[in-house]
């Protein structure tokens, strides 16, 4: 078992391609997945917290208060700036003004982390905004929705919010409770393990987020293209922007996890707090919105730049 764990590892890339094919090919399959969506979730967070442990994921209070201050940048000023840059326009209720809006204030994917070791990057600053983020969600998400109201009622995107970090805080807390009960320093081959059962795990949950993109495709293959031109724009465009920004200011090392997570962004987290009126005409661009983010170790590699994983 351990071989093939560890021949997942050196290809992890191939794991995360197989599974958008299959999300696209296996509609049936994506179907049964999509109901594991909240168990593999809970299952992945446990693997990187666990590879990380609790001293390097927590790091210091100057980490900690780095990290709260980029969580209020991203999840809630560039959303509100986009709502005020809108609402002059006419625009701020127009569905591609709606998808943005919700990207741009949600919390970091649970494969941020591991997208950051497949660019031999250290995982735990993208560890520290997923939990940070998912946490602070309830209260970002305020001023966004007291701004556009027609996003839904506050208090089911708060509970959704709540809900989310409740599994996060289960999966984190019992990672490092079975991580401090072992010797302190993982071992290379153990290392390399967890990266490749994560690497399969990710391959596995983008089946599941893919079930609703392989129907349209098949019945609306314009709208998808266009929804699909939207979300590379806007993940990689993030991606890029933040990128230049945090080796401006001088934080090279940063620099590639809090990108990472600038754009991959868990917009399926308001799937269950937002009325249907709100999230079905987004379903399809979120879908797409997997395309560019379970590429995005492929893709920006070269921008990035690739090292042994930390």
């Amino acid at each position: 078992m351990i071989p093939v764990l560890h021949l997942a590892a050196r290809h992890g890339r191939v794991c995360l391609v197989a599974g958008l094919l299959a999300g696209l090919l296996l509609p049936a399959l994506a179907a049964v997945l999509r109901d594991w969506l909240p168990q593999l979730v809970a299952l992945l967070l446990f693997l990187n917290a666990f590879r990380i442990g609790p001293r390097r994921a927590v790091g210091g209070l100057r980490d900690l208060g780095r990290s709260a201050g980029l969580v209020l940048l991203l999840q809630c000023a560039l959303p509100l700036g986009l709502v005020l840059a809108l609402m002059p326009l006419g625009l701020a209720q127009a569905p591609l003004a709606v998808a943005l809006v919700l990207m741009l204030s949600a919390p970091s994917i649970t494969g941020s982390p591991n997208f950051t070791v497949m660019l031999g990057r250290d995982p735990a600053p993208a560890m520290r905004l997923l939990i940070l983020g998912t946490g602070l969600v309830p209260l970002t998400v305020l001023p966004v929705l007291l701004l556009s109201p027609a996003l839904g009622e506050v208090q089911a995107v708060v509970l959704a919010a709540l809900r989310l970090f409740a599994v996060i805080a289960a999966s984190v807390l019992a990672a490092f409770a079975l991580r401090a009960a072992l010797p302190p320093a993982l071992s290379d081959r153990h290392r390399d393990a967890l990266d490749g059962a994560s690497s399969i795990l990710l391959g596995v949950l983008v089946v599941g987020l893919m079930a609703a993109l392989g129907p349209a495709l098949r019945t609306e293959p314009w709208t998808v293209a266009g929804w699909l031109a939207v979300a590379v724009a806007a993940n990689f465009g993030l991606q890029l922007a933040t990128h230049a920004a945090m080796r401006g200011a001088g934080h090279a090392e940063a620099a590639v996890p809090v990108s990472i997570v600038a754009g991959n962004r868990n917009i399926a987290l308001f799937l269950v707090a937002l009325p249907p009126a709100v999230t079905d005409p987004l379903l399809i661009f979120i879908g797409c919105y997997q395309v560019p983010m379970y590429l995005t170790p492929i893709l920006l590699t070269r921008l990035y730049g690739r090292r042994a994983p930390a």
